[in-house]
């Protein structure tokens, strides 16, 4: 089978691999539809992170089943699954408590030993704690496809800044970062109910699609000046405050825009000195707490998704470019060059 590797900072092919095979009776294998490029996966393309040379990419795998282990219960062959990024077995103590992304017997797509989701086909560990299958009414609608898609990365993960937020109906949020995550972000915080929502970013169109999102208000200006608008917007800060970027000023500008009690959401995967953003004093003189991390979002999934199958939550504009399986090197150099903002990649 044919599968995206990478080769080098900015190098990446497409090269034949082993086809996956079931090797424990909780396996499944998938073969992909579906998958995506993400920005954390810019971090290796540009140099910033370690990789293994010719080791498989990309972890938002969909796609249909082609063949189960014989303890696998929930799926069987041809259903269509979205898997999430993180691979949990669903009965460990952290899995019970919604928390799949620390399973005691996961892991995550494209790390050493497991399979990379841009590619034909992988081989799903623990297959009954980590696949949702997706309606079979639905199969063969794209549109709704691509809405449905987002569930297994961004749409989970601005939906966990919300919560760890503890944004609810009536309050006010503000989204830190303009990508997909932020973006998701917005919307779910508009699902919630949120009754004011500023999104800051520096994209002017990227903004603009919050506002489609939700967002009633736009801050795109830098360090200060964007921290001083806010203030003034919120009459000192919002009670909810939702970081969707990882970078060090994302944090610190999360903290300096927290209203004194209040809670910040992040999500942002920290990259470099993002741990240098963290003002522990000005956290304690505010009563500030901080909630976050990987996104479960094998826990959202059975609640977020009927809200995408009835209409009231359409997370798909924020894939603006779609490549097939030899255009995913073209996809990492246009997210790379800030060309598109995420690139959905169909098989």
């Amino acid at each position: 089978m044919r599968a995206a590797t990478f080769h080098g900072p900015g190098d990446i092919q497409i090269d034949d691999v082993p086809d996956p095979e079931i090797q424990k009776p909780t396996d499944a294998i998938v073969r992909i539809t579906h998958t995506a490029i993400c920005g954390s996966d810019l971090w290796f393309y540009r140099g910033q992170q370690r990789y293994a040379d010719g080791g498989r990419v990309g972890h938002e795998p969909m796609g249909i089943v082609e063949e189960v282990g014989s303890e696998v219960t929930t799926v069987k062959k041809g259903d269509m699954v979205l898997a999430p990024f993180a691979f949990s077995d669903g009965t460990c103590e952290f899995c019970e408590q919604g928390l799949q992304t620390v399973c005691s017997h996961g892991g995550f797509w494209a790390t050493p030993g497991h399979d990379g989701a841009q590619g034909e086909a992988i081989r799903v560990p623990w297959a009954d704690g980590t696949l949702v299958a997706v309606p079979e009414e639905v199969r063969g609608d794209e549109a709704m496809l691509k809405a449905l898609f987002p569930l297994n990365d961004v749409m989970g993960t601005g939906h966990h800044a919300a919560v760890c937020a503890r944004l609810e109906k009536g309050g006010t949020a503000v989204v830190i970062g303009d990508g997909a995550v932020g973006l998701c972000g917005v919307l779910a915080a508009k699902r919630i109910g949120a009754e004011r929502i500023i999104a800051m970013g520096h994209h002017a169109d990227r903004l603009e699609q919050a506002r489609a999102f939700g967002a009633t208000d736009l801050v795109s200006s830098r360090g200060d000046e964007a921290v001083g608008e806010v203030l003034e917007l919120t009459k000192g800060g919002a009670a909810h405050v939702m970081e969707c970027v990882g970078a060090s000023s994302a944090m610190k500008t999360a903290i300096q825009v927290a209203r004194p009690g209040g809670w910040i959401g992040y999500v942002g995967v920290p990259h470099g000195p993002a741990e240098d953003g963290i003002d522990i004093m000005t956290m304690f003189f505010k009563q500030l707490g901080l909630r976050g991390g990987g996104a479960p979002c094998r826990a959202y999934m059975p609640e977020l998704m009927p809200d995408i199958l009835n209409g009231t939550i359409d997370p798909s504009p924020v894939f603006d470019m779609t490549v097939d399986l030899d255009g995913v090197p073209e996809g990492y150099a246009a997210m790379d060059q800030r060309k598109a903002l995420k690139v959905m990649v169909e098989l």
